[in-house]
């Protein structure tokens, strides 16, 4: 593609202050677009002190982001997913930007009325599917973590109690209050609630009635997302999981391209290139002696659906040879950190807090195995991938693109969710048998650079720009 495009990428929320791995993907490639391309990102934020539906812009990175406030001031549910004063702010963020391209990485905090929005601006509209936010509305893990239950389908009655038992509910309980006299005031107090006690602020929620969920709210929000599968010219899965279960959920399939994430790559490596055991160490093993205990590690956010306290039951189950090592910000549920604390009680458990991406090298360089316990049906993980780049072994559990990642007993190994007996069984056999974890790790296929995918969404930009879109009235 030779023309430079402006190219808009929406997300909701970004950079610093959110580091989740669609955060991350978006800003990379964001990044690398910008070599070739004028690349802005649109993201939310909640902010109490300003009001509701605020446009400001700001930088990160260089890269020039609009950000929108939204403080879920819903006078329905309906407003949660499409409000209609985010909806026009959201249009004056086009005029400004005028973008060719529209790459959308989540509406959650925005709207699902953005894709036509921005086809009536004239600009093509692609998506990345990271998660299940169209369809999902406590967050897209498709998960009821009030009863840790796993969503195989969408239900409309249990979303609707899930979601009154959410912290999204409690936001919208908030949102209430912002729009009261001295409001804002009483809104920064509900910010930090929302952030120090979540479970706190999903009951003031009840208290302050923000307004019954039923079945039929929901019904309506799945009719409202497949009007987005219909406003959008071309959807990328990164895995073959998450393809199949949007096409399950009505995506047209012709719309759905299976591509995996591209990646930056590790300080000092080659890019594309995995950092091999053998590589790092030239004595295989001298990274974990038979007298030290395996290291193994949990990176990510410390979150229920992400499963770090199966990989504590399961360090209860084993009799020593290994320690624990996890790396996730305590404080952003703090009560599910409080819970992985009590886990850990008297056990070889280390937390090591937030960490920045800098530090990744140094991180995976100090592990023997990293574990995936996920309980949702997770997409691609990006610790996946960094695992396989800094030439550590995997062993994850086999749900969703999980699968799709790992081949059992060659390049990691699978378990089944949920299962601390399982995984305690995986991890003994690596501490039993030498030289199983070099062969898993040395196993790990290349992985995509994040300039070799920039270079396939100039491509698919184009394609769908030159196709032009259906008018959209």
């Amino acid at each position: 593609m030779s023309r430079r495009l402006r190219v808009l990428h929406a997300i909701h929320d970004f950079l610093p202050r959110h580091r989740a791995g669609s955060e991350i993907y978006a800003f990379e490639l964001a990044r690398a677009q910008s070599v070739r391309h004028d690349v802005f990102v649109l993201a939310a934020e909640y902010d109490p002190a300003a009001v509701h539906g605020t446009l400001r812009w700001r930088a990160h990175d260089g890269l020039p982001v609009v950000e929108i406030v939204n403080n879920w001031e819903c006078r329905e549910f309906a407003h949660s997913y499409q409000s209609p004063r985010i909806t026009e702010q959201l249009g004056y963020a086009l005029d400004a930007v005028r973008p060719d391209v529209v790459h959308l990485h989540s509406l959650l905090n925005l709207s699902f009325a953005l894709p036509r929005l921005a086809r009536q601006h004239g600009a093509a509209v692609v998506a990345t599917l990271h998660d299940y936010t169209l369809v999902c509305p406590s967050g897209g893990q498709r998960v009821h973590v009030a009863e840790e239950h796993v969503c195989e389908t969408i239900d409309p009655v249990r979303c609707s109690r899930c979601f009154g038992e959410s912290p999204f509910h409690g936001q919208m309980a908030a949102g209430r209050v912002t729009r009261l006299p001295g409001g804002r005031a009483l809104g920064r107090a509900a910010v930090w609630m929302r952030r120090a006690a979540p479970a706190a602020m999903t009951a003031a929620a009840t208290a302050l009635d923000a307004g019954p969920v039923t079945a039929a709210d929901i019904e309506r929000r799945l009719a409202d997302a497949r009007g987005v599968f219909d406003a959008v010219d071309l959807f990328v899965a990164p895995s073959p999981s998450i393809a199949a279960e949007f096409v399950r959920l009505g995506l047209d399939p012709r719309r759905v391209e299976i591509s995996d994430y591209g990646f930056a790559p590790p300080v000092g490596a080659e890019p594309g290139i995995p950092n091999r055991p053998e590589t790092r160490n030239p004595e295989p093993g001298t990274r974990n002696p038979s007298d030290s205990p395996l290291r193994l590690g949990f990176v990510g956010t410390l979150v229920w659906h992400k499963g770090p306290h199966v990989l504590l039951e399961a360090l209860r189950l084993i009799s020593g040879g290994v320690a624990v090592h996890l790396h996730g910000d305590t404080e952003v549920f703090p009560d599910y950190a409080a819970r992985l604390r009590r886990l850990a009680s008297g056990r070889p458990v280390t937390f090591h807090g937030r960490f920045d991406r800098t530090e990744l090298a140094r991180i995976y360089d100090a592990l023997d195995v990293l574990v995936v316990p996920s309980l949702w049906p997770e997409n691609s993980p990006l610790v996946i991938h960094e695992a396989f780049m800094h030439g550590v072994a995997v062993v994850g559990a086999r749900m969703g693109g999980i699968a799709d990642l790992i081949e059992d007993d060659v390049n990691g190994l699978l378990v089944e969710p949920a299962s601390a007996s399982a995984l305690a069984a995986a991890l003994v056999r690596i501490v039993a048998e030498p030289g199983l974890r070099d062969r898993l790790a040395a196993a790990a296929p290349r992985v995509k650079t994040i300039a070799e995918d920039a270079a396939e969404w100039d491509v698919r930009y184009g394609r769908v720009r030159s196709a032009g879109a259906v008018p959209v009235p």
